[in-house]
């Protein structure tokens, strides 16, 4: 039986409760998030020349722009089974976990899938991509046949600056320029993180790691 031994206590709002309550607790306060900057673009994301008029439409908790502190990077206690290198990625409760050695992970802030779009299972990163090009598959053109057949990469691009790509499947783990869009469902299945955690995350994990999707 798998039992907590967090370094304190943590509040159940901060991890949602359940099993992966059970599996994590937190360490230390949480981080103050910073203001954004005055000259962010509050789409700042890609318009596409033949959208339909109003899309696509700003998110509607993105009114202050900002990102739940709760969301930021920092270390946890860790119980699990899953051995030191694995990324857990609880889509209930928005958390993506990096396990350490010692007892501990890494815990980072995701979007995750909209209702119906949201997956689980287990698979192994098959390739990484530095500010990769973006491709959507035929099920997202067929949604939407307006967006681009291709986007090249670099700032404005939906992968934002890194992405992890899952076996044979069309997730990927990926950039975002839009932190305020962390903690919610977003996407059409692929694990969304901050530019910055996703670079961060990019540069301790290889090929091949196991990723678990709950």
């Amino acid at each position: 039986m798998v039992v907590m031994a967090p370094a304190h206590q943590p509040s159940r709002g901060s991890l949602g409760g359940g099993f992966i309550e059970f599996l994590f607790g937190e360490r230390g306060p949480h981080p103050q998030v910073a203001a954004p900057p005055p000259n962010l673009d509050p789409m700042s994301r890609p318009v596409y020349a033949n959208a339909p008029a109003g899309e696509p439409a700003p998110y509607p908790y993105a009114q202050n722009f900002r990102m739940d502190p709760r969301y930021l990077r920092q270390e946890v206690a860790y119980t699990g089974k899953e051995a030191p290198g694995t990324i857990v990625i609880d889509t209930p409760n928005y958390f993506l976990y990096l396990v350490e050695d010692g007892g501990k992970a890494l815990r980072y802030g995701i979007g995750i899938g909209r209702p119906g779009f949201t997956w689980s299972g287990t698979h192994a990163i098959s390739a990484k991509k530095e500010w990769p090009d973006w491709v959507p598959p035929k099920e997202m053109l067929a949604r939407q046949p307006y967006l681009p057949h291709l986007m090249a990469g670099g700032p404005n691009n939906p992968l934002g600056a890194r992405a992890l790509y899952l076996g044979s499947t069309l997730y990927r783990i990926h950039g975002s320029n839009e932190p305020w869009t962390i903690g919610h469902n977003v996407s059409s299945g692929c694990i969304r993180m901050r530019n910055a955690d996703v670079i961060d995350l990019y540069g301790r994990v290889k090929v091949g790691t196991k990723v678990v999707v709950l």
